[in-house]
C-alpha cells in the first residue's frame, strides 16, 4: 500500500464498509501560470462517487484543492491535474510536488488539449533526471478491476491521435501517471457536459477507477 510520510496509515485503507466515515481525500491541483487548473469542475466528484460504489471505497464525496506549493498536499495520496494552456512552478514549487511524489504521493496529469507543451517543462524542474516514458499495455494499472487490454482509452478526439499513457519512474515505481490526447477528466463530468455516450463516459469511468485502484493498492 501506498503511504505517505505525514499520512496515517487508516487513511489510506480501501474496501471499508459504510458504517466507516469517509477519511480518504484526493485533491485538484492548482497552479499559477494562467492556465484553467479548475476545468472540469464535475469530474472528481464523479470519479469519486464511481470508484465508491464499484470499488467499495471510502473516499471523501469532497474532493480538495491544493496549491503546487502547500505543504497540505502531504494530506492527499492522489493529485489530479488538468488544463489547456500555461503552467508555471517556481522552485519552491517544483521541491514540494517533487518531495510529495517521493514521500509516497501521487500525481495524475491530464492533458484538456494544450496542456502538454506546458507541463513537459513544468515536470522537468520537477524531476529533471526523468523523462516521461509511454506504459506497456501490459502495465497493471491497465489491468485493475477493469481491463484495458489496448491501453488507454480515447475518449476526445483532440488531434485526432492515439491515446498515450505516459509515465515517470523512480526505482521501479510509477511516480506519475500522465494521460495525453485522450482527456479523461472530459469523460468523468456530467452527462450534459460534453453529450458523451454513456459507453464513452462509462471507459473513461473505468480508467479512472483503476488509477485510483493502482495508487491506493501499491
Amino acid at each position: 500500500m501506498r503511504k505517505l510520510l505525514y499520512i496515517p496509515l487508516v487513511l489510506l485503507l480501501l474496501g471499508l464498509q459504510s458504517a466507516v466515515p469517509p477519511s480518504v481525500e484526493i485533491a485538484l491541483l492548482k497552479y499559477r501560470g494562467g492556465g484553467d487548473w479548475y476545468a472540469n469542475p464535475t469530474s472528481l466528484p464523479n470519479l469519486i462517487e464511481f470508484c465508491n460504489q464499484n470499488l467499495n471505497t471510502s473516499i471523501n464525496p469532497d474532493n480538495a484543492t491544493v496549491d503546487v506549493g502547500d505543504p497540505q498536499i502531504f494530506n492527499y495520496p492522489f493529485v489530479h491535474m488538468t488544463g489547456h494552456g500555461n503552467v508555471v512552478f517556481d522552485d519552491q514549487e517544483a521541491r514540494n510536488l517533487r518531495d510529495y511524489i517521493l514521500a509516497g504521493g501521487f500525481l495524475h496529469i491530464d492533458d484538456n488539449y494544450g496542456l502538454d507543451v506546458y507541463i513537459r517543462p513544468q515536470m522537468k524542474k520537477v524531476f529533471p533526471e526523468l523523462d516521461f516514458v509511454e506504459l506497456p499495455f501490459s502495465h497493471p494499472i491497465y489491468h485493475q478491476k477493469y481491463e484495458f487490454t489496448n491501453g488507454l482509452p480515447k475518449i476526445h478526439e483532440h488531434d485526432g491521435k492515439p491515446a498515450q499513457g505516459f509515465g515517470l519512474i523512480w526505482e521501479g515505481r510509477l511516480l506519475c501517471f500522465y494521460s495525453y490526447e485522450t482527456d479523461l477528466g472530459d469523460g468523468w463530468e456530467d452527462p450534459e457536459v460534453h453529450n458523451d455516450s454513456p459507453e464513452t463516459r462509462l471507459k473513461a469511468l473505468k480508467m479512472g477507477a483503476n488509477l485510483i485502484q493502482y495508487v491506493f493498492s501499491e
